[in-house]
């Protein structure tokens, strides 16, 4: 069946594309617009359903909605809050998962949820609606928007729930998972499956249970039993993550994840890790001694921004609108496979500061 297009909307779009193509040479990031319009192109001309097409409208209004939210909001650190819609507020586990996010709004980061009930509701309601984001996603049943983030600028409704994660894990500095159900679990192994594979940058992932809860408990020893000892897992792949009935603990896994080490990227075949301070040379030495598992070849090696981490980066470096760029750094091929081992790295880089600033998370 043929669905045309009416003359209107086909005016309405040879306008937009006559200004579009007025204003190329002058946007930022041209060359991706143009890639991104010629695969559209491309697709016409193949033979794609209807339900295709709408599958992708869907999805890119999706996720035009997101990136206009969160652009404002790019330079502050976020905490992504997972649990169950269905736990009420007199439990346990709500009062917990509020007071997380009011320890994590205190110390300046921002909280994320999917905007419904339970765990949701009451990270909405810790953070309160200036620090907090709402993800919701459109459902026949259950899913609503919570009072503590309905009619926020920052509520963000996706139809699907790919679109919806893909922000999620984007925008995430942290991960905070309550006891859930089927989607709290999904979320829990699609956040530790991009940190194994290196698929998401390295963030902290915090499992919180009331006290002398078994939820997470059960959960690890399911991982410890199973997919350890029949190596489907390395056994690093268990510093990944961090389990805890203690909201201190969990306050503290998440600052102290910041306390040197700021942020990384890849910058050619070499892993630049970014730092909130310059550590010594013996400490880099022992760096060497103790993670050279990890290294394809070569040392790790201090530096200072590199002259390719400014490229294709315009009108200005990113690393200058975030202020990163006077950061000290350190370099190395590493071989992005162990990323337990990588956490573990981190985990030493950060013994090697002080006390975290509690005040303000940096800026990343």
């Amino acid at each position: 069946m043929v669905f045309p297009v009416s003359e209107t909307a086909a005016q309405r779009l040879k306008n937009d594309f006559d200004t579009f193509l007025t204003r190329l040479p002058h946007l930022p990031q041209g060359d991706f617009a143009v890639e991104a319009l010629l695969t559209l192109l491309r697709m016409t001309e193949e033979d794609i359903d209807r339900l295709d097409w709408k599958i992708l409208r869907a999805s890119l209004q999706d996720m035009e909605r997101a990136f206009q939210v969160f652009h404002n909001y790019r330079h502050v650190r976020k905490i992504a809050v997972f649990g169950s819609a269905r736990l009420p507020e007199e439990s346990e586990e709500y009062q917990m998962a509020a007071r997380f996010a009011q320890c994590a709004a205190s110390q300046g980061f921002m909280v994320m949820t999917g905007a419904g009930g339970g765990i949701m509701e009451a990270a909405n309601k810790g953070a309160g609606a200036d620090q907090s984001f709402g993800l919701n996603i459109e459902l026949p049943f259950e899913q609503f928007s919570n009072p503590f983030i309905e009619g926020d600028s920052k509520l963000i409704n996706f139809k699907y729930f790919f679109t919806r994660k893909l922000f999620f894990l984007r925008e995430a500095d942290a991960v905070a998972l309550f006891p859930g159900g089927f989607g709290t679990q999904d979320e829990a192994f699609e956040c530790l499956t991009l940190s194994q594979t290196g698929k998401s940058p390295p963030v902290p992932v915090i499992l919180i249970d009331k006290p002398g809860g078994t939820y997470w408990k059960a959960w690890n020893h399911y991982i410890q039993s199973h997919l350890i000892p029949s190596r489907l897992i390395s056994p690093e792949d268990s510093c990944l993550y961090t389990l805890t009935d203690d909201l201190g603990v969990a306050c503290s896994a998440i600052s102290g994840f910041y306390r040197v080490y700021h942020s990384s990227r890849y910058v050619g075949d070499e892993l630049v890790i970014r730092l909130n301070h310059e550590i010594e040379d013996a400490q880099v030495a022992a760096l060497n001694e103790n993670f050279s598992d990890i290294l394809i070849s070569g040392q790790i090696e201090k530096c200072q921004m590199l002259e390719q981490e400014t490229e294709h980066q315009q009108p200005q470096p990113q690393q200058v609108s975030d202020q990163t760029e006077n950061l000290p750094r350190l370099r190395f091929r590493f071989n992005q496979r162990n990323h337990g081992r990588l956490y573990q790295m981190i985990a030493a880089i950060n013994d090697m500061g002080g006390a975290p600033d509690l005040e303000r998370p940096e800026r990343k």
